[in-house]
């Protein structure tokens, strides 16, 4: 990896330009928690909420909106119920079935823009277990979109984040 910058800021400014037009949609930094807020009377846009200025937990959040259906992007956190941080094996075991996906296109993301990325069981109050195994299964279902594809506006976003970020790597060299 090379000591190339990484702001949450060109995510914000990527993102507009590539989806905001069509989708009516905004990524906005500065949560303490991460949520999707579909468009209401007091905003008229739905908003991609990542938690204060990190880069990652943008690039998570945008994962899990490229994912989400058009009924799911009508709801407040695409309707998902969320077990927060605390849950034990069982529910963390719920937990990493559905973020398998979501975490394997974040890769896809992090890879495109050369980026570290690191496996979240975001569970550091309960019992996590062995990441290894849910590391595995989300590098499997990342490798298996490299070769059947990924969604649509995954696809989109990874080219526009390897075109920004490779111009920027000749930029610097």
């Amino acid at each position: 990896m090379n000591a190339m910058a990484h702001s949450s800021v060109d995510l914000i400014s990527l993102f507009a330009a590539t989806f905001q037009a069509r989708y009516n949609t905004v990524l906005v930094g500065g949560g303490e928690e991460p949520v999707y807020l579909p468009a209401d009377d007091d905003c008229p846009r739905h908003r991609i909420v990542f938690t204060r200025d990190y880069f990652a937990s943008a690039l998570h959040e945008i994962a899990h909106w490229c994912i989400a259906g058009e009924q799911r992007r009508r709801q407040v956190d695409y309707g998902y119920w969320y077990q927060p941080d605390g849950r034990d094996a069982e529910q963390q075991a719920v937990f990493e079935q559905v973020e398998a996906r979501p975490q394997a296109i974040e890769w896809a993301f992090s890879l495109a823009c050369n980026a570290p990325f690191r496996i979240s069981l975001d569970n550091l109050d309960g019992d996590a277990g062995d990441a290894e195994p849910f590391r595995q299964r989300v590098l499997e279902t990342r490798l298996t979109m490299e070769k059947t594809g990924f969604p649509l506006r995954a696809e989109q976003f990874i080219a526009v984040l390897r075109s920004h970020y490779r111009s920027q790597e000749r930029k610097s060299a």
